[in-house]
C-alpha cells in the first residue's frame, strides 16, 4: 500500500533537487527518507530515481509516478481542508443580533432556561436596527431579532409581534394607579428622553400637537438607567410595552398610536432558520409574546 507520507518524501525530493534539502523540508533526518524512498521503490517494484553527481533525477517510473502523486497530494490536501471548515462550521457560535431596545430581561431568561445538552454555542450581539442591519449585511453575525424592514425588505423576515408604547412612571405616583392618562395629564411632570427610542419622532409629534412641552430630566441610551431614574421618581418616559422593572407602573397613552413590528431577520445564508427556528430563538419568542399577552407564531 502507498502511503501518504512516502509520497510526501518523493515528491520533496524531486521539487528540492536532492535527498539532502528534502529531508530538511520534511523535519526528519536524511537516512529516514532515504528508508522511506527505498520503501517507496520496493512496493512499486521499480527504482523512481537516478543519483547523478550531486543530482538527484526521475528514472522514467518516476516521471509517471509524478504527475499521479501530485494529483493524489492535491486532493489530500482539498479533502483535509473541506472537512476541516466544514468541522470548524460546525462548531462556530451563532451570532444573534439583538435590537438594544428589546427588554434584555426577556433574552436573559430565554438563555437561562437552555435544558442540559442543548446543543451549539452562541455570541450575543446588541445594536440598533440600523447596526445590526449592517452586520447581517458583513456578515457578522448570523440572524437578527430587529425591526422588520415592509416593503424595503432586504432579508427574509419571520414575524414575532407588534408592540405598541406605554408610559413608564413611578408606581407610588397618583397617574400610575390608571389603566389610561391623556397627554395634558402629564404636561407638569418631568420627562426622560429615551434617546434611541425608535418612537422618539412620533412621541414628540403627539405631545407638541397637545401643547405639552415637559422639561427633560435626564437623556439616555440604556435603558435600565431610565428605569432605575423612573422608579427613583426622577421622571416619566415612554417605552416599548414588553418593559416591567420594580417601581415602575405601565398606564397607556391615550391616543398615542405608535407600535413597531418585531421579528427575525436572515440573510441568505441562515434563511432556513426561518421555518426551523433554533430552540434559543423559539423561546425569545415565546417570552416576548408571553409579556406582551399575544399568540407566539407557531413553529412548523
Amino acid at each position: 500500500m502507498m502511503e501518504r507520507y512516502l509520497l510526501r518524501y518523493f515528491l520533496a525530493v524531486v521539487d528540492h533537487g536532492s535527498f539532502n534539502r528534502a529531508a530538511s523540508a520534511c523535519n526528519v533526518s536524511q537516512p529516514t527518507l532515504s528508508v522511506g524512498i527505498a520503501k517507496l521503490e520496493r512496493s512499486l517494484g521499480t527504482p523512481l530515481f537516478v543519483r547523478a553527481g550531486q543530482r538527484t533525477q526521475l528514472t522514467p517510473a518516476g516521471s509517471r509516478l509524478l504527475a499521479h502523486a501530485r494529483r493524489i497530494e492535491a486532493e489530500f490536501n482539498l479533502a483535509q481542508r473541506a472537512v476541516a471548515a466544514e468541522a470548524e462550521e460546525a462548531s462556530a457560535p451563532l451570532r444573534i443580533g439583538i435590537l438594544h431596545s428589546i427588554p434584555g430581561d426577556i433574552v436573559a431568561q430565554a438563555v437561562a432556561d437552555r435544558p442540559p445538552g442543548e446543543a451549539g454555542r452562541m455570541e450575543i450581539v446588541y445594536g440598533s436596527a440600523q447596526d445590526l442591519a449592517g452586520r447581517l449585511d458583513r456578515g457578522r453575525i448570523d440572524v437578527a431579532l430587529s425591526l422588520m424592514q415592509g416593503a424595503d425588505a432586504r432579508f427574509a423576515e419571520r414575524p414575532v409581534a407588534t408592540e405598541g408604547y406605554a408610559i413608564a412612571i413611578r408606581a407610588g405616583h397618583p397617574l400610575g394607579e390608571r389603566a389610561s392618562v391623556h397627554a395634558e395629564e402629564v404636561a407638569s411632570e418631568t420627562m426622560i428622553v429615551r434617546r434611541h427610542c425608535e418612537a422618539l419622532s412620533a412621541t414628540s409629534r403627539y405631545f407638541t400637537a397637545r401643547g405639552v412641552r415637559p422639561p427633560f430630566a435626564l437623556r439616555s441610551t440604556n435603558d435600565e438607567r431610565v428605569l432605575q431614574m423612573v422608579a427613583a421618581g426622577l421622571g416619566l418616559t415612554v417605552m416599548p410595552l414588553s418593559y416591567r422593572f420594580p417601581g415602575v407602573a405601565r398606564p397607556r397613552l391615550m391616543g398615542f398610536d405608535a407600535a413597531r413590528d418585531l421579528g427575525w431577520l436572515f440573510p441568505e445564508r441562515t434563511g432556513a432558520l426561518k421555518e426551523d427556528p433554533l430552540p434559543l430563538m423559539q423561546r425569545i419568542e415565546t417570552r416576548l409574546s408571553a409579556r406582551l399577552d399575544i399568540n407566539p407564531v407557531p413553529t412548523s
